[in-house]
């Protein structure tokens, strides 16, 4: 009797897991460590379902102003349930190795409020996973702050250069049309 106790809780959370699995679109799977924290962000878990900015970012890059406008954007959206993801990277030679020094530049010097990543590849074959469904979904990003919007269903709207600018009446239109998709559909 006791076996049964304890056999039904472990089947239910091992067939929630698969349909969280299964709900979780290939995009959100697996997590990345917090900048400048000891907590991993589970992907899935934080973000399925929401409509995302997903940003490659670089604290010595001259595009790094755009932090600034990058939180105007959070600021905006985030009510209506749009969250950024800042994922600092040294691909293209503009990142500090010390995560103190990424850190200060995205939360003092920018008063970033929006989730950053500890450094990642963002190119290539060892990108993170995230970042290689982005690039077979649109494509690579060929610069720092590169920008990437993606739907409630974990698929990319559209990418941006590092040229267009957070408040870019395009890039906007993105936004928008990503918090209007459908939410995330969970199987039955």
């Amino acid at each position: 009797m006791l076996m049964r106790w304890i056999a039904v809780p472990a089947l239910l959370v091992a067939f929630t897991g698969l349909a969280y699995a299964a709900e979780c679109p290939e995009l959100l799977q697996g997590s990345l460590q917090k900048l400048r924290a000891k907590e991993s962000i589970d992907l899935c878990q934080r973000f399925a379902g929401k409509p995302l900015v997903v940003v490659n970012t670089a604290s010595f890059c001259g595009f790094a102003p755009q932090f600034k406008g990058l939180e105007a954007l959070n600021q905006r959206f985030k009510d209506q349930g749009l969250e950024v993801i800042g994922v600092p990277s040294n691909d293209f030679k503009q990142e500090s190795k010390d995560g103190a020094e990424t850190a200060k530049v995205c939360y003092v010097n920018y008063g970033v409020t929006f989730t950053m990543t500890e450094p990642q590849r963002v190119r290539g074959d060892d990108a993170t996973h995230l970042f290689k469904v982005l690039a077979s979904q649109s494509s690579a990003p060929k610069w720092n702050f590169y920008k990437y919007v993606v739907d409630r269903q974990g698929k990319v709207v559209a990418n941006f250069s590092s040229l267009t600018k957070p408040d870019d009446p395009e890039f906007i239109a993105a936004v928008e049309k990503a918090l209007a998709s459908p939410p995330l559909v969970s199987t039955p």
